[in-house]
């Protein structure tokens, strides 16, 4: 089957908006911070992800991978996201997490995202505080993905791999809650029906499209903490 990003004309900047959900609450944002979302892994609430499964558009073998959901604890929270380089076989070009397949010598999710972390944006461990992981999601692209979500302490410095990644940028942790700047997209092709999220996300000098598995990934954080 062809990927998304192969369908002839399909562009997602251009592909309409189908509904936006301003009718959902925003997180509060004394639950942004930094107690408050240790408090939330330490006890989570009972909730369901609501988006897990895209609908598989090729035919690569599924690989297991993870992704750091960075939050970096200034004044006002932010999530930490890459750009990856044009040239990338898969989701090239995209707004992504840092993070990738997991190695057999990573000891768990968490491992695997840091690793990952460290090797494409130079984000150092020692400024890594995981607080937990988000339930798994499988992209279209077969990958196998555990969103693992940690504090990020602001003193840290990147360095980035210009192989893999274009650019890193913060956007604010109370924009990406705030399901008002959650708009809903789809598409029939081969009789097969795909939906995603976008959040686009202006710093007032560049506008940035999150969407697909990162902002489905993004939902989900969404619904875990309004819950």
């Amino acid at each position: 089957m062809t990927p998304l990003a192969l369908i002839p004309h399909f562009d997602p900047l251009r592909m309409p908006v189908l509904g936006i959900d301003t009718d959902l609450p925003a997180v509060d944002p004394a639950q942004l911070s930094p107690q408050a979302l240790r408090q939330r892994f330490a006890a989570p609430p009972v909730w369901q992800p609501e988006v897990v499964l895209e609908k598989k558009f090729t035919q690569r073998s599924p690989s297991h991978a993870a992704v750091l959901i960075p939050l970096v604890m200034r004044e006002q929270p932010t999530v930490l996201l890459t750009q990856r380089t044009a040239h990338l076989s898969t989701h090239s070009g995209q707004i992504a997490f840092p993070g990738g397949k997991a190695d057999e010598g990573d000891a768990d999710s968490a491992a695997t995202a840091l690793r990952e972390a460290w090797e494409e944006v130079g984000l150092e461990a020692r400024y890594v505080d995981v607080l937990g992981n988000l339930p798994v999601y499988v992209t279209g692209t077969a990958f196998i993905i555990t969103p693992v979500v940690a504090l990020v302490d602001p003193a840290h410095r990147l360095a980035l791999n210009a192989n893999e990644v274009a650019d890193a940028f913060e956007v604010p942790l109370a924009f990406l809650m705030d399901p008002a700047h959650h708009r809903r997209h789809a598409l029939e092709w081969e009789g097969v029906r795909r939906e995603w999220f976008s959040m686009p996300w202006s710093d007032g000098a560049q506008e940035r499209f999150i969407w697909g598995a990162t902002a489905g990934m993004l939902r989900n954080f969404y619904r875990f903490l309004s819950a």
